[in-house]
C-alpha cells in the first residue's frame, strides 16, 4: 500500500502505498485483464491493425476469405498475457473492416458525425466479431468474456481527426442496433454467455448521454458500461448513478496521458475511484510507440524501448498492491484510494500528494480488529521529482492504537 505519511521536504511526491504485507519487486500491471483490438485495415497507409476477414465472399472461417495468421504480434502478446495470470479477455473494435465502410478508409467518413459503416452491414461487422470470439474459443485457448462492436462512437472520426488512429462515428440508435446484432450473432454460435458493454465512450459525459438514450431493451442486452476517463472534467458521479440504478457494473476501460511524472494518472485514478466506482481500471497499454512521448510508463522510440519514466512506478503503488478481488472503501478523500481484502484483513492506503510534502493521518477505527499497537506499517513511495522509485520501508511509521501518520 501506499505510505500514509509522506516526507515533509519541500517538494512533490507521488502516490505512495501501505499495508502490513508485500515484496519489493516492482512489477506495476496486475495483468488481469487484456483488451484485443480487431483490425479493420486494408494494405497501404491506412492500415493500422490487420484484420482477419479479407473480403466479403465468404463467412466461412475456414475458407480463404479469412487469414487466422494475421496480427500475430497481438495474439502473441495476449497468449503471453495469459500465461502471466491474465484471465480476463475482450474483443473490442476500433471500425469495421474496411471492405464493410462506404469511403473503404478505417480512419472514418470524409464528413464527421456520419457513421462509415455501410447500413447494409450492421449484422456482417457483429458476424465478424462473433466469428473471431468463437475461432478464439476453439483455436486459440482464449475466452473473451465481452465483444465490444465500438470505440468511442460519439466521435466524429474522420481521416483527418486521429493522426491515423482507426474510428467511427455512431450514434445512440446505430449503437443499439449493433449491441442487438452482436447478440444475435453470438448467440448463433453458442457464445450466449459474453457480455456485450455499452459502450467505450471517451468520457463520462458521453457515456451518460448515450445511456440515457438507450430503451429499456437495450439497456437489458448490454452486460456492463465501459467507459474511458479522458473528459477528466465532467461527472461520473452522475453515470455511476445511472448504472446503479440499472443494475450495470462499470468498467474504466481505457486511459492513458503525456504526463511521464504520474502525478495526473494518480489524480484520475483517485477520482475515478471515488465517485466513478469501477470493477475494473484498464490502462492503455505499458508500452507505447509514441517516439519519444510519454503515453505509455515505458517509451518506444524506433522500435526500440527507452527510458522507463516515473508514471511506471506511480502505477506500480495502485496496481501491485490494490489486488484481484479487494473491495475499494470510501477514504473520505479522492487523492487516498484504500481497498480491503476481506479474506486476508489486508488493508491497502495509496495516497498522493499534489503539493509540499506533508503528514496524512489515516483513522482506523471503525474496523474492528488491526494490528497491535506499535507494530510497524510497510510502505512503499515514489517521488515525482527525487530518485526514489519504489522504495520500499517499514521502519519509520508505527501504529498509534488505530491511527497512524
Amino acid at each position: 500500500m501506499p505510505r500514509p505519511r509522506l516526507r515533509p521536504a519541500r517538494r512533490r511526491t507521488s502516490p505512495t502505498s501501505t499495508h502490513r504485507t508485500g515484496t519489493r519487486t516492482p512489477r506495476p500491471t496486475s495483468r488481469r485483464r487484456n483488451r484485443h483490438s480487431t483490425g479493420p485495415g486494408p494494405t497501404g497507409r491506412n492500415k493500422e491493425i490487420e484484420g482477419y476477414q479479407l473480403d466479403w465472399f465468404n463467412d466461412d472461417p475456414s475458407s480463404t476469405s479469412w487469414n487466422w495468421y494475421a496480427d500475430a504480434n497481438q495474439r502473441d502478446m495476449m497468449w503471453m498475457a495469459r500465461d502471466r495470470g491474465a484471465d480476463i479477455f475482450e474483443l473490442f473494435s476500433n471500425s469495421p473492416m474496411w471492405w464493410m465502410l462506404r469511403n473503404d478508409d478505417p480512419r472514418g467518413y470524409d464528413a464527421g458525425w456520419t457513421s462509415n459503416l455501410q447500413n447494409g452491414d450492421y449484422g456482417r461487422h457483429a458476424a465478424y466479431l462473433a466469428t473471431i470470439a468463437r475461432y478464439a474459443h476453439d483455436h486459440w485457448g482464449i475466452d473473451f468474456r465481452s465483444v465490444q462492436p465500438v470505440n468511442e462512437p460519439a466521435l466524429p472520426w474522420t481521416p483527418e481527426m486521429g493522426r491515423g488512429q482507426e474510428g467511427c462515428f455512431f450514434d445512440p440508435a446505430q449503437q443499439a442496433r449493433l449491441i442487438r446484432e452482436t447478440r444475435a450473432q453470438l448467440d448463433a454460435r453458442g457464445l450466449s454467455w459474453r457480455e456485450i458493454p455499452a459502450m467505450d465512450e471517451n468520457g463520462y459525459d458521453y457515456a451518460l448521454t448515450t445511456w440515457n438514450q438507450f430503451d429499456s431493451d437495450t439497456r437489458q442486452a448490454a452486460g456492463r458500461i465501459n467507459v474511458h476517463a479522458y473528459r477528466t472534467e465532467t461527472r461520473r458521479d452522475l453515470l455511476y448513478a445511472a448504472a446503479e440504478a440499472s443494475g450495470k457494473p462499470i468498467w474504466m476501460s481505457e486511459y492513458t496521458d503525456g504526463d511521464a511524472s504520474g502525478m495526473t494518472i494518480a489524480r484520475t485514478i483517485g477520482y475515478d475511484m471515488r465517485w466513478l466506482h469501477p470493477t475494473a481500471w484498464v490502462y492503455w497499454q505499458i508500452v507505447d510507440n509514441n517516439n519519444g512521448g510519454t503515453y505509455g510508463p515505458i517509451e518506444l522510440v524506433n522500435n526500440q524501448l527507452g527510458l522507463v519514466n516515473t508514471k511506471y512506478y506511480v502505477l506500480a503503488l495502485y496496481m501491485r498492491h490494490i489486488r484481484p478481488g479487494m473491495r475499494i472503501v470510501d477514504s473520505g478523500h479522492p487523492d487516498v484510494v484504500a481497498a480491503y481484502d476481506r479474506s486476508s484483513r489486508k488493508r491497502v492506503i495509496v495516497a498522493a500528494n499534489h503539493g509540499e510534502g506533508q503528514y496524512i493521518g489515516f483513522d482506523l477505527s471503525r474496523f474492528t480488529t488491526v494490528a497491535t499497537d506499535g507494530a510497524l506499517v510497510d510502505r512503499w513511495y515514489t517521488s515525482t521529482a527525487g530518485t526514489e522509485r519504489y522504495v520500499y520501508r517499514n521502519d519509520d511509521t508505527a501504529l498509534h492504537g488505530k491511527r497512524f501518520w
